[in-house]
């Protein structure tokens, strides 16, 4: 089960070619027992991540939760610590269910300040650790880091084109694979 923003949801994008539905091809393609479900919504927050995945949980019982949640709660301004307890609960939460957890990682743009990006940056991380979790620390390496990185996002500057959904997914593979194999 993925749990994320609109970078999941395939906000902007025909569907279809988005890094989850991607996933579900690479799945197939692996031979993997596995079905998987797309909870992501545009907009969505850590808090409001946390305020549904209880019932989730229950309803789809997975074994495996990528969570994919935190750049709304940076490009809102939220607090920072609120954003990280959420983060934690939901891997917990997702755990004492019985899923193996996947953390994906956000990083602002310089103009959010210096502080508040590193600090952003690296909450994700410091519920890796206490979770004990693996995490794909930067979700759009290898997209919003490239020189040309303007001619991969779709005009509002935020969401990736289609073109960088395979490249997202290379990403977060290596790290979902050896979970998806239990």
């Amino acid at each position: 089960m993925v749990l994320g923003d609109s970078l999941s949801a395939e906000y902007g994008l025909p569907r279809g070619t988005g890094w989850v539905a991607l996933m579900e091809q690479r799945i197939a393609q692996a031979r993997l027992k596995t079905r998987v479900v797309n909870a992501s919504i545009s907009g969505e927050t850590t808090s409001g991540g946390l305020s549904r995945l209880p019932a989730l949980l229950s309803q789809h019982k997975p074994d495996v939760v990528v969570i994919e949640l935190g750049a709304n709660d940076a490009l809102r301004g939220l607090p920072l610590d609120g954003a990280r307890r959420n983060l934690s609960e939901m891997v917990r939460l997702s755990q004492e269910a019985g899923a193996r957890v996947l953390l994906v990682g956000m990083m602002v743009p310089p103009n959010y300040g210096k502080r508040y990006a590193d600090d952003f940056a690296a909450l994700f991380g410091s519920v890796s650790e206490e979770r004990k979790v693996p995490l794909v620390p930067f979700f759009l390496k290898g997209v919003a880091d490239r020189p040309d990185a303007r001619d991969w996002f779709q005009a509002d500057g935020t969401h990736p084109l289609p073109k960088a959904h395979p490249v997202m997914l290379d990403l977060v593979w290596p790290k979902l694979q050896p979970l998806l194999r239990g």
